[in-house]
């Protein structure tokens, strides 16, 4: 397995396409329907907050997302939604996705995100690039990994325990359970 910083443009449109796998269900109300949002996706998406896993044939296995102050992996605005949603659409979902967002700070390194192709799990993939961004905080001079975890993602929680993250918070999103699909994140930590 090789992991690289930065997307390459050939798989744009497979990380596009593995991140709805991974999140579609609790962006499919917003975003949806899947032919939309992976356009979106992929237009928005930036290669330079993404961190890569291929195979020995170079076929991306999964990626890990990270937030900055210049932007985040999936990184879209009004603009980016009206191109593909429309005016009323993108007002909308914009509303909605700003309900979603999470801020930046200078103490922690935001991981914004991490997907894994199906038939790659359990196989150190997840375990690689969570490592990966922790090799990337410490270069960018933080000494912790902050992410959250919702509820219904029990998989990657038991993940990222294994790996040495621990609860900080935890917050409930009260209803909009009914637009995303899960009642509580956990806002996680590790020291890097």
């Amino acid at each position: 397995m090789k992991i690289t910083t930065g997307i390459p443009e050939a798989d744009r449109a497979e990380a596009a396409a593995l991140y709805w796998e991974a999140f579609g269900e609790k962006l499919g109300f917003v975003l949806g329907p899947q032919d939309r949002a992976l356009v979106f996706i992929a237009n928005v998406m930036r290669p330079d907050h993404g961190i890569c896993a291929h195979d020995d044939h170079g076929r991306l296995l999964g990626v890990a997302g990270f937030k900055t102050m210049h932007g985040a992996l999936v990184n879209g605005g009004f603009h980016d939604l009206r191109r593909v949603y429309g005016w009323v659409g993108a007002s909308i979902r914009i509303a909605l996705l700003a309900l979603l967002e999470r801020d930046t700070e200078n103490e922690r390194f935001l991981m914004d995100g991490i997907f894994v192709a199906q038939d790659a799990r359990g196989n150190g993939v997840g375990t690689a690039l969570l490592n990966a961004i922790a090799t990337e905080a410490r270069r960018r001079g933080y000494r912790q990994v902050r992410l959250d975890v919702v509820d219904t993602n029990q998989r990657a929680r038991s993940l990222y325990l294994q790996e040495g993250f621990r609860d900080a918070d935890t917050h409930s999103i009260g209803l909009l359970r009914f637009v995303f699909g899960f009642r509580r994140a956990t806002t996680m930590l590790r020291d890097v």
